[in-house]
């Protein structure tokens, strides 16, 4: 009887833990597929359209990119990976504009996902490349002084020359256009959203780009030696979010404001499907409230 409960006891923690790996392994495999998944759609062509105004999306299904067309020549916002510039390229020229125009190139933030193209479109437009300051010596270096990502292969890109530094309120101007830079920091030490105003059918609309607020996985919010500062300027950043006028809400990925869907709406005919003042303050509460519980959760947890 000792034997056989023994060997009962011992086969029933083997059991436990064959289980409990098993539901390890498929909860990684499952987290794997879904970030696999999310990446898929980087890359994924969709159709170039105009948003209001001047200002156009020529973006991948799952990475976004704007198009301001002047005079005197074009703004474009994001390069994302270099994968992709073809896709930028024949996005804008399917709008009737020319890639060659592209005077100006900015990006969101120094992550690959939206900067890993910018060396080639300036090889192939010679268009002057300005940066938000903090953010400059990681697009130089390819990545490779990046907070978060500098060991990760994966992620780093051609370094790349900053022709403008920009500084907190800078003003890009163009052919009649003025985009404001300001400095929204945390998901990147530069990270950007940009403000404009469009023309849109007897009006003047308040646009803003958001650069990003999410706090990837991975992201240390307490004691982070290579970014002390990192949650301070989170909170500097959602301050500078909520202070913002928005009509029409847009970011650096399509699914920050529910693109698809509005494009949808936009093509059955609803001019109004971009403007989003009410979806734009949701957006930002939502994110602001999970950087809150992630950072509070991180502290309790740290001695």
């Amino acid at each position: 009887m000792f034997i056989d409960r023994t060997i009962r006891h011992t086969m029933s923690k083997h059991n436990s833990t064959f289980l409990s790996c098993t539901v390890t392994i498929l909860f990684l495999l499952l987290v794997n597929t879904c970030h696999v998944t999310a990446q898929d759609d980087w890359t994924e062509r969709f159709p170039a359209f105009r948003i209001a105004g001047n200002l156009y999306y020529v973006g991948s299904k799952g990475l976004a990119n704007y198009l301001i067309t002047t005079p005197k020549g074009h703004i474009l916002i994001n390069s994302d990976l270099e994968a992709n510039v073809p896709l930028i390229r024949a996005s804008i020229e399917s709008l009737g504009f020319k890639f060659s125009d592209v005077k100006i190139l900015l990006i969101s933030h120094a992550h690959w996902d939206h900067c890993a193209g910018s060396a080639r479109i300036k090889e192939l437009t010679g268009a002057k490349y300005m940066v938000m300051d903090t953010d400059v010596p990681v697009v130089e270096s390819g990545g490779r002084t990046d907070f978060q990502y500098a060991n990760d292969q994966s992620t780093l890109y051609r370094p790349t020359k900053v022709d403008r530094v920009l500084h907190d309120g800078d003003v890009i101007k163009l052919g009649g256009v003025m985009l404001v830079a300001h400095l929204t920091p945390g998901h990147t030490k530069g990270c950007t959203t940009w403000t404009m105003k469009v023309k849109d059918g007897s009006g003047t609309r308040d646009v803003v780009i958001v650069g990003s607020p999410n706090v990837n996985p991975g992201y240390k919010l307490v004691g982070n030696t290579l970014y002390p500062k990192i949650a301070e300027d989170y909170g500097r950043m959602f301050k500078v979010l909520k202070s913002l006028t928005c009509d029409i809400f847009l970011g650096a990925h399509g699914s920050y404001y529910g693109m698809e869907g509005k494009y949808q709406r936009l093509k059955s005919g609803d001019a109004t499907a971009f403007i989003d003042s009410d979806g734009y303050k949701a957006y930002v509460a939502e994110r602001e409230q999970a950087f809150l519980k992630e950072l509070e959760k991180q502290r309790s947890i740290t001695p």
